[in-house]
């Protein structure tokens, strides 16, 4: 039996048992996928280092992570892959031979996302809003997609610029600016990303103004449960191009699945899974 799951805050609906279990079954493998969910079970945050012992001890083969962890959770694996390296966060971990190591999916889950389900958008001037572990992974994409300026937006904007700096270092020909909330220049925005956990089950709302989304804009959520966010919603009924995250989350899954198992997982018949 591989052992495998989530570890965050407010994912008792996540469908990542079901696709991970779904594939594992139709493979045949036994595999079994946990949610951790740290609001559920009333534990701190502080607590991610007992928790990561346990799946060790318990004999897991590895695990996915999401809000608020992708930071927090470097710090204490043994080894991080390049992809973990590039982005500073985290979100697949494997364990082998008691050594834990790092990787993340979540960059080329977003990136495949854009140019499957959004292709020939405006790249020039990009708003993303959200500047922690999956915000981090968004904003590598979007870079690697060819974004010209891009937007940082957190209300944290420490991190914004944290994550701003580590970015132009890295993608020297892109125009990256940190920004608070009031700060954003939307009349020259071509699309908006909301890489915040805003709008996902338990934490319901807009991550942004409402009269700040325009039709001429593109409107991508890395969200995925629920699969039309309060943002979304709007974007649509003004006409806007969006997606959600159900194409970051299968990309992504799809990866995590092979890095856990060993075993390639197959796309389309995960998607049809959340169908």
């Amino acid at each position: 039996m591989i052992l495998s799951g989530l570890l965050g805050r407010s994912i008792l609906a996540s469908r990542s048992p079901e696709l991970h279990e779904k594939e594992a079954q139709a493979q045949g493998i036994a595999l079994r996928y946990d949610l951790y969910d740290f609001s559920a079970r009333g534990w701190a945050d502080s607590d991610l280092p007992l928790v990561l012992k346990r799946l060790l001890d318990q004999g897991y083969s590895g695990f996915n992570v999401t809000y608020p962890f992708k930071q927090a959770v470097v710090s204490l694996l043994d080894e991080l892959d390049e992809t973990a390296l590039s982005v500073g966060a985290v979100n697949t971990v494997s364990i082998r031979d008691g050594k834990l190591c790092g990787f993340n999916t979540d960059m080329a889950g977003f990136r495949d996302s854009i140019a499957e389900g959004l292709p020939g958008v405006a790249l020039n001037n990009v708003v993303q809003l959200g500047a922690g572990g999956a915000g981090a992974a968004v904003a590598n994409a979007l870079l690697s997609l060819g974004v010209g300026t891009l937007q940082l937006v957190d209300v944290d904007e420490n991190r914004a610029r944290l994550l701003a700096d580590d970015l132009a270092a890295r993608f020297t020909n892109a125009r990256i600016i940190a920004l608070a909330p009031d700060a954003v220049e939307m009349a020259v925005a071509d699309g908006i990303v909301n890489a915040t956990p805003i709008g996902m089950n338990g934490k319901p709302g807009m991550p942004i103004a409402e009269d700040a989304v325009e039709a001429r804009h593109w409107v991508a959520d890395i969200i995925y449960f629920p699969p039309e966010t309060e943002l979304l919603c709007l974007a649509r009924q003004r006409g806007c191009r969006t997606i959600n995250g159900i194409g970051m989350v299968i990309g992504q899954a799809a990866r995590a699945f092979e890095i856990i198992t060993g075993r390639v997982a197959d796309r389309s018949r995960m998607a049809s899974s959340l169908v």
